[in-house]
């Protein structure tokens, strides 16, 4: 079963309040024939269309291949938060790789959220970015940690943006009966994910990229000018960038041990209005400390996107509103009955230790994927760094490339349904509050 097409229609979004709010483009073209490229770029989400602009800038002749539409997959159904850092906390990172690195991921994640902010200006991009992030605890120790590490971000790495919640303060912005404190980051921000991923692709083109949509790669000869196959062509490159996250299929073996597909669900309510300040006070967003992660905001026409839930086969639940509504009535009791008028799901990648698998798979040939939830600064950012290794610029690229990151225990085989146990165990302590 394909990824691709287990749980959508070809050539389609998914029914989701992004897709209904947002303004697409015509449809690009699929691949027909025989061409040639600088670099070739398969996958159409943040991290394909930022590589592939940015290498377009750069003047190189790009073409960009994506089996669906622009945004179809992680990068259009994602929470829209831009977060701080990277994935894995400074302090796990440092026991990682050491001070140093660990400074310039750091360093690495601060520019992630500096180049969407000017991604969005410099290309008018109309994706409703908003800054503030709060990190919400269950628990006082929750909250003395959430502190702690607030403190240490500010004196390690100078990061002064962060507000320190206490109970009372978090439930003047969040009232919900579930927390107990937590953080305020306004250096963190939200947007409309497909929206952004709409006008990267928009700025892309602009820039003399050629996409083409509906162009699913179904394989690649490996050589000194690599091969790319379609159903109905192929293009030959100089170069080529691996950018399908949890869509890779089979395309590269080594990139799909370490990165696992999993589904994520989302469901936005009908407007509320004047019930808003019942669900937060400010507009910012929301995430919490479960391993499985409610995160949610309001949209700009006053609905609550919550996301919570996860499952890790091929097919989505057949309820997916219901899916998420267990997990928002458990931070909302007040919104039990609550029309839901839009429920979806998306495939997104995660790795073993939750940090993004940037990897040179051939000498000519660069992947990034496994972004864990993380995805909306590191995947653009990501795709950056590719295109800067690629125009010889490596020294991002390469941070990225140190941080281990092991297989999956059976590698692509057994991966599922191991992690499928791993995951039950954290489902069970999340709901035990251990």
């Amino acid at each position: 079963m394909n990824l691709l097409y287990a749980n959508d229609r070809r050539g389609e979004y998914p029914q989701s309040w992004y897709a209904a709010s947002a303004t697409p483009l015509p449809a690009f073209a699929p691949l027909k024939g025989r061409g040639r490229a600088d670099v070739c770029v398969i996958g159409g989400g943040y991290t394909g269309l930022s590589a592939a602009l940015h290498l377009a800038e750069a003047g190189m002749d790009v073409v960009l291949l994506e089996a669906q539409r622009v945004g179809f997959g992680a990068s259009g159904r994602n929470g829209g938060q831009l977060g701080s850092g990277q994935r894995m906390e400074q302090t796990g990172l440092e026991r990682l790789v050491g001070r140093d690195d660990a400074a310039k991921l750091w360093g690495l994640a601060e520019e992630a959220k500096d180049l969407i902010k000017s991604l969005v200006a410099k290309h008018k991009i109309d994706c409703h970015l908003k800054p503030g992030v709060a990190h919400a605890c269950f628990s006082p120790r929750e909250v003395k940690d959430e502190h702690g590490y607030a403190e240490h971000l500010s004196r390690i790495y100078g990061y002064d943006q962060i507000e320190t919640l206490d109970h009372d303060a978090m439930q003047a912005i969040c009232p919900s009966p579930a927390y107990k404190g937590g953080t305020l980051d306004m250096g963190a921000a939200h947007l409309h994910p497909l929206s952004y991923a709409i006008g990267l692709a928009r700025a892309a083109a602009a820039a003399g990229v050629r996409i083409h949509e509906g162009s699913a790669v179904h394989h690649i000869t490996r050589g000194a000018r690599v091969k790319v196959a379609t159903d109905a062509g192929a293009i030959e490159a100089d170069h080529v960038i691996l950018a399908c996250n949890g869509y890779l299929g089979g395309l590269d073996r080594k990139v799909a041990a370490r990165v696992m597909p999993i589904n994520n669900f989302i469901a936005a309510t009908r407007p509320l209005d004047d019930e808003v300040a019942r669900v937060l006070t400010r507009d910012i967003a929301v995430a919490d400390t479960k391993f499985v992660v409610n995160y949610f905001r309001l949209s700009h026409d006053k609905r609550l996107l919550f996301g919570g839930g996860e499952s890790y086969g091929y097919r989505f639940p057949r309820d997916i509103a219901a899916t998420v509504r267990k997990p928002m009535v458990e931070i909302f009791p007040h919104l039990r009955d609550v029309e839901i008028d839009y429920a979806w799901g998306g495939t997104l990648a995660i790795t073993m230790k939750r940090m993004p698998y940037l990897a040179r798979v051939a000498p000519n040939m660069l992947s990034a994927s496994g972004y864990s939830g993380h995805g909306v600064g590191t995947a653009t950012h990501a795709g950056k760094l590719m295109a800067n290794a690629i125009l010889g610029q490596a020294a991002g690229f390469d941070t990225m490339t140190r941080v281990p990151t092991p297989s999956f225990p059976g590698g692509a085989a057994l991966r599922s349904p191991l992690l499928v146990m791993a995951m039950t165990w954290f489902s069970l302590r999340d709901r035990l509050g251990v």
